[in-house]
């Protein structure tokens, strides 16, 4: 198979798992299949997936990833600040690294919404559907939400990472307060102790809680840039930290703390 007739076999695959899409056209152009599909995954629940599935799928993303680019963490330049940081302005799904940081919701299931633009949604679509599938197993023997803080590991599958790290950042509502800043300073501890946990040597972070959990982003990459520092210092296994932004606003505020 092609991209082209792969895009298309998974979009009927898809099509026949749930009823009230059947009757979806599917687009000539590739763009509009890909949006199609990318929504298809975005809304189907976390029930198995056939071998047959699974290996055209991983044939799709595999080659989708290669075509969009992939950056190796192992070239990207280290700061002045700290030897074993990195700032890099770029898509996180297309990195190759050890471990990426998710900004998940306390579900754990990825972004349900068709195509959103946020982060939990392209990575659950970059990495397929065993990324659900995986981390409704881990939400099913844990029998609660995951708690604001904390952090849960999975394989990457289709992306270029060994790993994903799923954390839930605090959520600001009104004035940020003590405890908004003492839990997103331990969503990144968190992840860090994971990662080590794992044998990751190189991880890299999304800009955890700034985009529509309000977190302001000047004192988010503070905290940030402050608990890895400290934790570099009593840990040596890790031996690269991403701070990756994707807006010019984040890249600016990220340069200041660590260019200096």
């Amino acid at each position: 198979m092609n991209q082209s007739e792969r895009e298309i076999y998974l979009i009927k695959e898809l099509l026949k798992e749930m009823p009230r899409y059947r009757e979806m056209k599917i687009p000539d152009d590739e763009e509009g299949r890909w949006k199609l599909l990318r929504s298809l995954f975005n809304v189907r629940p976390p029930h198995p997936a056939s071998s047959d599935f699974l290996q055209i799928q991983d044939e799709y993303l595999s080659e989708k990833i290669r075509q969009r680019g992939i950056t190796d963490s192992a070239a990207l330049p280290r700061t002045k600040a700290n030897e074993r940081i990195c700032l890099w302005q770029g898509d996180i799904t297309s990195l190759r690294c050890d471990a990426i940081v998710n900004a998940a919701n306390s579900a754990l299931l990825g972004c349900w919404q068709p195509c959103h633009s946020c982060i939990d949604n392209i990575i659950h679509s970059l990495s397929g559907v065993q990324l659900r599938i995986r981390c409704n197993e881990i939400m099913e023997a844990q029998g609660h939400e995951e708690e604001t803080g904390t952090a849960k590991i999975t394989p990457g599958y289709n992306l270029p990472c060994k790993y994903v790290l799923h954390t839930v950042g605090p959520i600001i509502t009104g004035m940020l307060q003590k405890k908004d800043c003492e839990l997103l300073e331990s969503c990144y501890r968190s992840c860090l102790e994971l990662a080590a946990a794992n044998g990751a040597q190189s991880i890299a972070f999304c800009c955890i809680s700034t985009g529509v959990f309000r977190f302001p982003q000047d004192k988010a990459a503070k905290i940030a840039v402050e608990t890895v520092s400290r934790f570099l210092k009593t840990d040596s296994s890790i031996d690269q930290v991403i701070f990756n932004v994707f807006t010019n606003q984040d890249l600016a505020i990220y340069r200041r703390l660590l260019e200096k």
